[in-house]
């Protein structure tokens, strides 16, 4: 079983082009109602490679990597940039792919960050655990080198909204992020960030 899931409307075109292309077994893929983040879209999709996501922001020395599955790149982006100004180094990879994952991207960001944030928009249980337990098989979690969090939308019902306000009370947008990552930063790192700051 294939499973994707777009991150703008361009790479929607790309999916429907792969799954098209797609005879070796079952494939589907996802796409969130409300507008599209206003991309420019190709005449023709692309067939994609499969369990292949790609990376669309790598800093030199970046010191942390999001990995988003759907339509939380964009979000990814704006917490990158905000970081960014802090002198934060981010990383944003487009994972494309819950099934199969793209392995070879995810254990190349664990081992070269301190902090790998996923982001989906699915419940506990799906993309991030996922990738924790490709890492957790790899042993990429056995040294404490990097420090991993899953952001999913809340195992909770939320009521009807706009997706921005709904995904703002999940802790998926780019506010949320910034936060987390944040958090998960050391204290000496925060308090270069603060003295920058004042």
């Amino acid at each position: 079983m294939v499973v994707m899931a777009a991150a703008d409307e361009a790479e929607l075109v790309h999916m429907v082009a792969t799954a098209h292309a797609h005879d070796a077994g079952p494939i589907a893929f996802r796409y969130p109602r409300g507008e599209g983040v206003g991309v420019e879209l190709p005449e023709r999709g692309e067939v994609l490679a499969i369990g292949r996501g790609r990376v669309v922001r790598r800093p030199e020395g970046a010191r942390v990597a999001l990995v988003s599955l759907g339509t939380r790149l964009a979000e990814a982006l704006k917490a990158a940039e905000r970081l960014g100004e802090d002198g934060i180094g981010v990383t944003v990879a487009d994972a494309r792919f819950a099934k199969p994952l793209d392995e070879d991207l995810l254990l190349d960001l664990a081992g070269s960050h301190e902090v790998l944030v996923t982001l989906e928009e699915g419940s506990t249980g799906g993309f991030g655990a996922l990738v924790l337990h490709l890492l957790s098989a790899r042993g990429a979690l056995d040294g404490g080198s990097v420090r991993v969090r899953t952001l999913t939308l809340p195992d909770a019902y939320q009521d009807h909204d706009t997706p921005e306000r709904m995904y703002a009370q999940a802790g998926l947008d780019a506010p949320a992020i910034v936060k987390t990552v944040r958090d998960l930063l050391p204290a000496q790192q925060a308090k270069r960030t603060h003295l920058r700051r004042a």
